[in-house]
């Protein structure tokens, strides 16, 4: 019996962090609405053949087609076991797939080189879920209290990471 796609409900927990619009100036992302940013938006309209529009436009079904192709099918989210993948599209989403890829990569002790393959996916299966996720988050955080925008927006972040670590840990199987 095939098991349900899990990316409509991760996706789903993902949104509720990324809200609606914001342009902060104190973001390098600069435009972005519901997680997608302006420059990611233009890359996947030019890719469809389409005019780039303010990114303040994009419909439900442009949305998940990005999060599913740019981010979610990138750190292999369907081969990842259940909340590890959740942890891991979330750093994703919020600060790049290679940059959560390698840090997945440090935690199972494979090489970093920010592309999850087998090697990644091997390891990431035999180690314990709930430690994978534990330490990622705290390695996650660790990575955004270095960023110099971390007084800004840390409380937020930290918040997310948290909640994040919690409900991965429900989606164990």
């Amino acid at each position: 019996m095939p098991t349900a796609d899990p990316f409509p409900a991760i996706l789903k927990k993902v949104l509720v962090h990324e809200g609606g619009f914001i342009d902060h100036p104190k973001d390098p992302g600069g435009a972005t609405m519901k997680g997608v940013t302006q420059a990611t938006y233009n890359g996947w309209r030019a890719r469809q053949g389409k005019e780039p529009r303010s990114v303040r436009f994009i419909t439900d079904a442009e949305l998940t087609a990005i999060y599913r192709r740019d981010f979610w099918d990138r750190v292999r989210g369907d081969d990842l076991p259940p909340g590890i993948n959740y942890a891991v599209f979330d750093f994703a989403v919020n600060s790049g797939v290679s940059r959560a890829a390698r840090y997945l990569q440090k935690v199972v002790g494979v090489a970093q080189d920010g592309q999850i393959g087998p090697n990644t996916l091997s390891a990431t299966r035999s180690k314990d879920p709930a430690a994978v996720i534990d330490q990622l988050c705290d390695d996650r955080l660790a990575f955004m209290r270095s960023l110099r925008i971390w007084p800004t927006f840390g409380k937020g972040w930290r918040r997310r990471v948290d909640d994040v670590r919690r409900v991965a840990k429900t989606m164990i199987a």
